[in-house]
């Protein structure tokens, strides 16, 4: 990656063991890193060992549940992405065990050029039962989904989430590469309707990129904050920053955890996005621009002075949203959208 390797450094905090993050930290609208921060996990303790020995430990949580997997040749470079016409991509998806995958991992490190294989988003509740009484992580995180993502040396394309996200990396290294929400015109975002694992993700090739066909990636590189993480080191990683993560070992495990503060009646964005894309964005300029100024007054204000004129018991809708109000608002949604 030329220029990103050049990129700031991302912000470490000392956060020792077993100590739970403040709330600042949890809510940090900036990405940071702590150091050792899971080193105690008998997974990463395990693969202090040895990678045999931390696979080992993985499968005995394992009950046989079938899992996808992506598999690419040795071309691929480890780059899980397109082919070259963007009609489909340079992977196969197969579904297969995951002590399957563990054999495979292994039988695979000591290749030069070895074919790439990835199993991401596993959630550990659904496939390795007991996982995350053995791992907890010392807070309580509303709503919070836990997976395990494995295999070898890969790279899985910039692309954003949309809630928080603690990542443990729990064997080998893992570098990420990340930008803030801003600089998604300067990413070249790829088509939203066929993406590799649900997420719109970067064109650009941050191993070569081409600046004549995406010129303003240097911008974005100039944004970015890149950082290693070694067996036992968190990265934390805000609503919607994109991040690209490549694993640098012949064998790498991370274990994530996702979160959001609203509940899940209150719906998703990017859901709102979607029907953005239907309602508001074939209608003609000065249109969307009248919308776009009632966004910004009513959803996008900062405070509730654009309120003040009138009494704070008729704000409804405009008001905070309650469990009551997102379920009636969900209700107004569904039967206008069944027209």
């Amino acid at each position: 990656m030329p220029d990103c390797n050049n990129a700031p450094l991302i912000t470490e905090v000392d956060l020792p063991a077993g100590s739970p993050p403040s709330e600042a930290l949890l809510t940090s609208e900036t990405p940071w890193v702590a150091r050792g921060y899971l080193k105690e996990w008998p997974v990463v303790q395990h693969a202090a060992e040895s990678n045999e020995k931390a696979l080992e430990y993985l499968a005995s949580f394992y009950q046989g549940r079938p899992i996808s997997a992506f598999l690419a040749e040795p071309e691929s470079k480890g780059r899980f992405f397109y082919n070259e016409d963007v009609s489909g991509f340079n992977f196969v998806q197969v579904n297969t065990r995951l002590d399957q995958v563990f054999n495979k991992l292994l039988s695979l490190k000591d290749r030069p050029d070895p074919p790439s294989l990835y199993v991401g988003s596993t959630q550990t509740s659904v496939w390795l039962p007991g996982f995350n009484e053995a791992h907890p992580l010392p807070m309580t995180l509303p709503a919070v989904m836990t997976s395990l993502w494995i295999g070898n040396q890969s790279r899985v394309a910039a692309h954003f989430d949309f809630p928080r996200n603690i990542a443990g990396c729990v064997i080998g290294q893992r570098r990420f590469t990340l930008f803030p929400p801003d600089q998604v015109a300067n990413l070249y975002v790829g088509p939203w309707d066929l993406t590799p694992a649900g997420q719109p993700i970067s064109m650009v090739d941050f191993e070569n990129p081409d600046y004549e066909q995406f010129p303003r990636f240097a911008e974005a590189e100039r944004n970015a904050v890149v950082t290693t993480l070694e067996p036992g080191d968190v990265i934390y990683i805000p609503n919607m920053w994109w991040h690209q993560v490549e694993s640098l070992s012949a064998i790498n495990g991370l274990v994530n955890f996702w979160w959001q503060e609203t509940p899940g009646v209150y719906g998703s964005p990017t859901e709102a996005l979607k029907h953005a894309f239907l309602s508001i964005r074939s209608l003609p300029l000065h249109q969307r621009n009248a919308l776009k100024s009632l966004f910004d007054h009513y959803v996008f204000a900062e405070d509730t002075k654009h309120l003040e004129h009138l009494p704070e018991a008729s704000w409804g809708r405009l008001d905070s949203v309650s469990d009551s109000l997102a379920r009636q608002l969900r209700a107004e949604l569904t039967n206008s959208l069944k027209r």
